[in-house]
């Protein structure tokens, strides 16, 4: 079974742009180019596809490999429509942002009680990323710069784990909620 492919590469690069373009009003600092005193675009744009593409690609990751650990191709996707829909709602300024953008395709011959696992473990990622940086935070000997980081990352993991285990289609938590009633 192949663990990653080219195309699913392409997508995670595509992803991580463009929510550094969706996101950078939100959660980047304005950098100034220290030579001409303008503002920096792209060094803003990266900065801001650290703090979020990590937690939506580590989110759907997870998706992928514990469906390939049941034995099942898994295929990381763009959903052009979401992805499509954020960028349309940062382009006319929205002070909210929808967005999907990637999921992951595996046979429907999974058991309810493998759904779940695989359906849990995206926000599970998300748990252990805002578990990471809490500690980090609490623990770790930090500049301004990591510290910002850590506390924006710790802000969008546990906003994601929490909006993902709403227990109603198409979220997780709706496949966690089933996977459980069909154990008892």
């Amino acid at each position: 079974m192949i663990f990653i492919t080219i195309g699913e590469i392409i997508s995670l690069i595509i992803i991580t742009v463009v929510l550094g373009y969706i996101f950078v009003d939100y959660v980047a600092p304005r950098t100034l180019d220290p030579f001409t005193l303008t503002r920096n675009r792209w060094k803003d744009i990266q900065f801001a596809a650290m703090i979020i593409a990590p937690a939506v690609i580590v989110h759907e990751l997870f998706h992928k490999f514990v469906a390939m650990s049941f034995g099942f191709p898994a295929l990381f996707k763009i959903y052009w429509f979401g992805l499509g829909l954020g960028l349309i709602l940062k382009l006319v300024k929205s002070p909210i942002l929808i967005l999907a953008p990637a999921f992951v395709v595996y046979p429907a011959i999974a058991t309810a009680s493998q759904n779940m696992l695989i359906a849990f473990a995206g926000p599970l990622a998300n748990l252990l990323m805002f578990l990471g940086a809490t500690i980090w935070i609490k623990y770790g000997k930090l500049n301004r710069k990591k510290l910002i980081i850590l506390a924006l990352t710790k802000k969008i993991n546990l906003f994601l784990f929490i909006f993902n285990m709403i227990p109603i289609p198409p979220f997780d938590g709706y496949y966690v909620l089933n996977g459980l009633l069909s154990l008892f």
